[in-house]
């Protein structure tokens, strides 16, 4: 008992650093409009699908680790080598197992239209409305494509695509995270000191992730949204 509550007991100097959004009306349109694209029977005509990037720092042996034998793990030197970093954007189609993970070396608006297009002419060439899902990072917007494109083809890009973007602060939103999370545990949890070999790993994970049909179980829906998070809604003492 005398553990117990020294553990519940205040401890002024410590802090955690937390992320406290402001649920105002923005936050509960956004965040309900990318509930109910979760929550949508699959149609190809206009699939949904959730994008967003990631750094990765290139790390290298700064000596050589000594190999695994009968008994004994692969020992390796603390200290390590920063070699840069490359930048992923990954996407993820909401309603069918795929995914596709492009490695580059920056994140500037040029890389991100160029995405789009990617998405538009060859990931989804039949497709009459991309609906993606995305943060709402300054780069991620209309302006970027017309920064990249002359405006014909930027505005022919943009009439396939349709943005739904996540309340600030709200990035668990965007079903994407949570398969960047999986990535890092499954393929980058490793010092990696090249940028060739770096897409090489990416590109094997990706395509075992593919062929093995993986998908995200998407559990919150609109619904749970107003039951648990009912409170902080605003005007939530109103009936609806």
């Amino acid at each position: 008992m005398r553990r117990r509550l020294a553990e519940n007991g205040l401890k002024p100097w410590r802090r955690d650093m937390w992320c406290i959004p402001k649920v105002d009306g923005e936050y509960v349109a956004r965040m309900e409009d990318v509930l109910d694209l979760y929550a949508e029977a699959p149609d190809p005509e206009r699939p949904v699908v959730c994008f967003d990037e990631s750094p990765v720092q290139l790390i290298g042996e700064a000596r050589q680790p000594i190999p695994a034998e009968p008994g004994r793990l692969e020992r390796y030197d603390y200290e390590y080598r920063r070699n840069g970093t490359v930048n992923l954007f990954v996407l993820l189609d909401v309603h069918r197992p795929w995914r596709k993970v492009k490695v580059t070396e920056r994140r500037a608006a040029e890389d991100y239209a160029q995405c789009m297009r990617e998405l538009v002419d060859i990931h989804y060439p039949d497709a009459e409305t991309i609906r993606v899902v995305q943060d709402n990072l300054s780069t991620h917007s209309a302006g970027a494509l017309y920064q990249a494109f002359p405006p014909a083809e930027a505005r022919r890009i943009l009439r396939r695509l349709e943005f739904h973007y996540t309340p600030k602060h709200a990035s668990w939103l965007n079903m994407v995270e949570i398969e960047i999370g999986v990535m890092r545990g499954q393929c980058l949890d490793r010092r990696i000191d090249d940028p060739k070999r770096l897409r090489r790993e990416i590109a094997a994970w990706e395509r075992q992730r593919n062929a093995a049909r993986s998908r995200i179980k998407w559990m919150f829906t609109t619904d749970k949204a107003r039951s648990k998070m009912g409170r902080a809604y605003p005007n939530a003492s109103k009936e609806s």
